[in-house]
């Protein structure tokens, strides 16, 4: 029983074992199943690295775009911009003033300036500057107003707190021959002192140095166009002013004569907080640039000019003394004019962080050498109210004497801005 049982079970073992093993044909047919599945994974392994391939060469080629695009046009215009300012300041006025005699009365409304500054910085020690601006609104012929480029120079940082400027610049002398936005001083319009005598506003074409030296002071020195007053035309009805002011004699660099240049200093002093003292000085050797008149073939002139800003809390108090001295030969042509001076005071006090008034006296003279009494003498009083620190409403009153007892006199209004 035994022996026919294990042989039972051998025969079973035998059995199971023969039905499990694959035969020859089907284990070429697993082998070939196996082989296509890997030939397909292969393939689908060559596919996946082709795409990853083509994708990093179209990362590539977006990068490269990218850092293009970076070092192009548009990055250079945002570079460009990024070093290019822009800004500028206006003035609208309306006069109301009564003449007694000798002035013509004046009740008008006046753009009286529209200004744009345009500046690029080219590296930190090198930048450029202008200023264009058009008075009364219209220009052209038979118009009332001008085109005029106050400003248009280079200037280079050439040494640790020195630099140098080339071009048209205004110049260096007086408070506001060099910043006169409306929101910066009092009074609908610059004072009488520094228009009639410095005069502002004054640009010249040349080089100027400037920088500061020791605590508080500064300097500024240079050779520029100067004054042109035509001899031959003083004495006759074509003379531009019969008072004979050397703001008449103002080329503004437009074909300029320069046959004789003039020089200009000025130093500063700003070392105590809210005090500023300041005097310059200019010297021309001739005002007639070469031109003959009554056998003398040069006029000289030299001013001096002096000035002090102080303002402590809500004070403030502004002083300038300006004075001309010419060759006397002008005193054949006009009596009394070869000496011209000029001063104010103005003393101001913010009654808010808004609002101001002031109070200003000047006299003046563009015949200050004649005995005769040619001196005017003006009084302002009136307000700023700043509606932002660079936007300011003003009003005043003002009355001037002039010669033989005429009075000029009335109210101006007048809106500001600057940007």
């Amino acid at each position: 029983m035994n022996k026919t049982f294990f042989a039972a079970i051998i025969g079973l073992n035998l059995a199971v074992t023969a039905q499990a093993a694959p035969s020859l044909e089907e284990m070429w047919e697993l082998i070939q199943q196996q082989q296509a599945e890997i030939t397909q994974l292969k393939t689908q392994l060559e596919t996946t690295e082709q795409r990853v391939t083509e994708t990093e060469v179209k990362a590539e080629a977006t990068i490269a775009a990218v850092e293009e695009v970076s070092a192009g046009p548009v990055a250079k215009l945002a570079d460009w911009a990024d070093k290019t300012s822009i800004g500028g300041y206006g003035e609208l006025h309306y006069n109301n003033l009564t003449s007694d005699n000798s002035n013509e009365s004046k009740n008008e409304m006046d753009l009286h300036r529209f200004v744009v500054f345009f500046g690029h910085q080219y590296s930190d020690d090198l930048r450029f500057f202008s200023e264009l601006e058009v008075e009364h609104s219209v220009a052209g012929d038979d118009q009332n107003g001008e085109v005029e480029i106050e400003q248009a120079f280079i200037e280079w940082d050439y040494a640790e707190n020195h630099r140098a400027k080339g071009g048209v610049f205004l110049v260096p002398t007086g408070i506001i021959n060099e910043t006169h936005e409306p929101e910066t001083f009092y009074g609908v319009e610059r004072n009488s002192v520094e228009k009639n005598i410095i005069p502002a506003t004054w640009w010249e074409g040349g080089a100027m140095f400037s920088g500061e030296f020791g605590e508080g002071f500064s300097y500024d020195a240079g050779v520029h166009s100067g004054l042109f007053i035509d001899p031959t035309k003083l004495d006759s009805d074509e003379a531009p002013d019969p008072d004979y002011k050397i703001r008449d004699g103002r080329q503004k660099t437009s074909k300029a004569k320069a046959d004789d240049l003039a020089y200009t200093g000025r130093i500063k002093y700003t070392g105590i907080p809210g005090l500023e003292l300041s005097a310059s000085a200019q010297y021309q050797t001739d005002v007639w640039q070469g031109e003959k008149f009554a056998g003398e073939e040069d006029a000289d002139a030299t001013l001096l000019e002096f000035h002090t800003i102080y303002n402590h809390g809500p004070f403030g108090l502004r002083a300038l003394y300006a004075r001309w001295d010419i060759d006397n030969v002008i005193e054949s042509v006009k009596p009394g004019a070869d000496e011209q001076e000029g001063f104010y005071i103005e003393p101001s006090y913010r009654l808010t962080d808004k609002l101001g008034i002031f109070a200003r006296f000047s006299e003046w003279d563009n015949q200050a050498g004649d005995s005769s009494d040619t001196e005017k003498q003006q009084y302002d009083i009136g307000l700023n109210y700043w509606l932002d620190e660079r936007v300011v409403l003003k009003a005043d009153y003002m009355h001037e004497d002039v010669e033989q007892g005429d009075e000029f006199h009335g109210f101006n209004l007048g809106i500001g801005w600057s940007f």
